[in-house]
């Protein structure tokens, strides 16, 4: 009979209460422990802990996943570097933190490094997941598993691209974001009320959004099929699409994202 998943999740802030919602809801089958100094209300059946000292000797975890604030980092670690075995696998969601960090207190540990982004809030978020050699391929399936239950998943090989993954799909919700502002501002500008703007913003990028996750046409085939020749969308793409336009400002702002996360690094 093969042995139950023993999943320990490590903090427990939106990232992690997403995660964990996530594999409730997906009923990951593993039994879930949860280190998280913060009085919560956890369902029933969700071990808890304030800290790992307070874990049983015997505990043997089969990944331990670090949920914790970057900046908190260095004084979490150390502690879990007891569990480090070829059993025990360690994932790490924590922005800006590469695999050499955690292998440097985790020595000899399978370390696996993730970054998602926020719509796993709503199981919509997608994560790419890089590891070190120490991971084996069921441990690299157990963390596609436990990472596709808020959205989908990709793996790279460099992680040095992790970087950039970071400024396209790490900070990219923010973009999205800021396009519904700035699509209301506009409306304004033309009229409409500041309600009205905002509506019509917010309902165009969510049904957008949803037909494009529901078609298998690319992007760019969905835009022509909206944009009729001497029209109103056209008169607007000349501007979008000029070449100072939101293709030079996107490159330039995730350009200057990706820079800013090797910095952090």
């Amino acid at each position: 009979m093969t042995q139950r998943k023993e999943i320990l999740l490590v903090g427990c802030g939106k990232m992690g209460g997403s995660l964990l919602n996530g594999w409730l809801t997906q009923k990951v089958s593993a039994q879930i422990s949860v280190v998280e100094p913060m009085q919560l209300d956890f369902p029933d059946g969700i071990n808890l802990y304030s800290e790992v000292s307070s874990l049983p000797v015997d505990y043997k975890p089969s990944v331990v996943v670090f949920a914790v604030k970057p900046q908190l980092m260095d004084e979490v670690v150390a502690g879990y570097a007891r569990f480090v075995s070829e059993n025990t696998l360690f994932l790490s969601i924590a922005a800006g933190k590469p695999i050499s960090y955690f292998a440097a207190s985790l020595i000899e540990g399978a370390i696996v490094r993730a970054m998602p982004n926020t719509p796993a809030a709503v199981h919509r978020g997608i994560t790419v997941l890089c590891a070190n050699d120490k991971v084996s391929q069921k441990q690299k399936d157990f963390s596609s598993l436990l990472m596709e239950s808020v959205g989908e998943v990709t793996w790279i090989n460099d992680e040095a691209l992790m970087d950039a993954v970071t400024g396209l799909s790490g900070s990219g919700p923010a973009y999205v974001f800021y396009l519904v502002e700035a699509m209301a501002v506009a409306g304004e500008a033309e009229g409409l009320s500041s309600d009205m703007a905002m509506k019509l913003a917010r309902a165009t990028v969510i049904g957008s959004a949803e037909l494009l996750a529901q078609s298998e046409e690319s992007a760019a085939t969905l835009r022509e099929k909206v944009t009729s020749p001497g029209g109103t969308t056209a008169a607007a793409l000349e501007v979008l699409m000029d070449p100072h336009g939101m293709t030079y400002l996107l490159t330039k702002a995730i350009s200057e994202a990706t820079i800013r996360s090797r910095e952090l690094a």
